[in-house]
């Protein structure tokens, strides 16, 4: 089966303290740089920082978005992005008080969902659960429940 990744970095994105194009060595490095690096910086790629569900959300996402690669190389790419970089040096992010930005690194949100997700909070007060989270159009519940680790109310 062939999977596909895609044409833009829409949801790898905001590299946080890397040295640019410089990865650790191990076995899928190879697979993220001929993948990731055609279509954006390979920094901005791996900054998310995730738990396995969170960079397999990701790279399905990915997948549906078009540049094709095996599903050989898909699995070592996503093995490789776990062991590398992992979400649990990330802090979570209040859901709360973050600005756009920080919605759009911590959850891995297009810009327009982290506006949809401020335009929500603004006009229903603060979230008290990911239930309320779920409840933002545009937002994808299944992000919420990938990214529930990474969330703090």
């Amino acid at each position: 089966m062939i999977r596909t990744l895609p044409l833009t970095g829409t949801y790898l994105f905001l590299a946080v303290g890397l040295f640019a194009q410089q990865l650790p060595d191990g076995p899928g490095k190879a697979e993220i740089e001929k993948n990731c690096k055609t279509c954006h910086e390979l920094a901005r790629s791996v900054s998310p920082r995730q738990d396995r569900d969170g960079w397999t959300h990701t790279m399905n996402k990915m997948a549906a978005a078009g540049m094709k690669t095996s599903e050989k190389d898909f699995g070592l790419m996503l093995d490789y992005l776990v062991k590398n970089y992992p979400a649990a040096d990330v802090e979570p992010v209040n859901v709360n008080t973050a600005t756009a930005i920080e919605l759009e690194s911590a959850l891995s949100l297009r810009r327009s969902q982290a506006r949809a997700l401020l335009a929500y909070r603004d006009a229903h007060g603060p979230f008290k659960s990911l239930g309320d989270l779920k409840k933002v159009p545009n937002i994808d519940a299944a992000l919420i429940d990938a990214k529930k680790s990474r969330i703090a109310f």
